[in-house]
This record gives C-alpha cells, sequence and structure tokens, in this order.
C-alpha cells in the first residue's frame, strides 16, 4: 500500500491542481462609497463587544463593509461602510461572492461550514473555518472559502476527489476512523516496514560470499 501510494503521489502532481492563490478574490470595493468612519461605526457595537483586534474593508455587493474581530473572537461582525449598521448576512455573502468570481461567475450554492477538518477539508489546508460552496456543472466542483483571508483556500471535483481518497486511503489508512487507533497502525506498519529493511540490509552482510585467502 505504501509503494502504490507512492506511485500514485507522482502521478498526483500531474492532475491535481495546486493551491488556489491566497489573494482576495472577492467584490470590488469603491472608496469613495465609505461615508462612516472605522470610529463612527465601531461606536455603534454594543458595550459587551469587546476589544477589537482587527478591522478589514470589503467590498460585498458593490458595498463597502467593515469587517470586525473582537478579542472575544468567533466570526466576523460586518458593519456598513455607509451608515454603520450590522448586517451578520453579510459573512455568507461575502464568501459566495469569493467563491462564484473564483469559477468565473458560475452560480453556487453554499452545502457547508467547516469549524473542523473532515475527509475531504484535511488539515494540510491549515484555514478554519470554511465555507464550501458547489456549482452545478456536472462534475461536482466544488470550492472551499476563507473569509478571513477573502479567498477560496481548496478547490475540487468528483474526479480529483476519488483520486485523493485513494491516496488517502492508501498512505494514511483514512479508512480506519479512529485517529489514534490509525496513527499507531501506521507507527507499527512503518516501523516493521523500516525493521525488515534493515535486516535486509544485515542479511546481505552476513550472507555474501567470503573471498578465498591464499
Amino acid at each position: 500500500m505504501s509503494t502504490v501510494s507512492g506511485v500514485l503521489h507522482t502521478v498526483m502532481t500531474r492532475t491535481q491542481p495546486p493551491p488556489p492563490p491566497a489573494r482576495p478574490s472577492g467584490g470590488t470595493l469603491e472608496p469613495a462609497a465609505i461615508t462612516c468612519s472605522v470610529a463612527e461605526a465601531l461606536a455603534k457595537l454594543p458595550p459587551e463587544t469587546g476589544a477589537v483586534r482587527a478591522v478589514n474593508v470589503r467590498g460585498i455587493s458593490g458595498e463597502p463593509w467593515y469587517q470586525i474581530y473582537t478579542q472575544k473572537g468567533g466570526a466576523p461582525r460586518y458593519l456598513s461602510g455607509k451608515d454603520g449598521h450590522e448586517d451578520a448576512s453579510q459573512d455568507e455573502r461575502y464568501a459566495a461572492e469569493i467563491a462564484s468570481a473564483f469559477l468565473g461567475g458560475a452560480v453556487v450554492e453554499k452545502t457547508d461550514y467547516l469549524t473542523g477538518f473532515n475527509r475531504e477539508y484535511i488539515n494540510i489546508f491549515r484555514i478554519l473555518p470554511v465555507y464550501r460552496f458547489d456549482s452545478a456543472d456536472g462534475q461536482g466542483t466544488r470550492v472551499y472559502v476563507s473569509t478571513t483571508t477573502g479567498s477560496v483556500t481548496r478547490h475540487t471535483d468528483d474526479r480529483r476527489q476519488f483520486e485523493a481518497n485513494v491516496f488517502s486511503n492508501f498512505h494514511k489508512l483514512a479508512f480506519i476512523p479512529d485517529k489514534a487507533v490509525r496513527d499507531w497502525v501506521l507507527v507499527a506498519l512503518t516501523s516493521a516496514t523500516a525493521l525488515v529493511a534493515l535486516l535486509g540490509v544485515g542479511l546481505f552482510f552476513v550472507t555474501r560470499p567470503r573471498s578465498k585467502q591464499n
């Protein structure tokens, strides 16, 4: 299984696309449309919101929005750059615009919101939380979107995911659901493989023909 997954890994470098570039890919922003300052907008938040850690300016549906992160963590809050009013629905709308723009303006549908990794969106993609959006293109195209980075963090489809699943099952024994059990099995198998390889090297030196001495 290890050697087959190694071959598949080489094939995947040709068939799997590289990670999407981590650059903003949402709607455009018109600076002149900002008529409410950051300070004025933040003044409208309730006192229990906590201290502000970061403020980003996002263009969503052609309008400016302040994306606010506070020390309490959790999902960002959105305040209008025009009058400072808050709208919690802007996070999903912003994610949908990023997904659609990445797919060339395709119509997308939200199918999941991930706060933890799963079998398809694994920990090598690093960023959480993310939205999943699917495109009805007949190929099962879907993208994962982070509104924190303002970008797509993963792009795949049914064919690519089938290939990735085969690799995960062979290389990382992903068919074992319990991670702790899976890790111990992997350690045991790879350790045994290394031991057998070392024993083979040792056997070569022990059994090699001796040169005849005159």
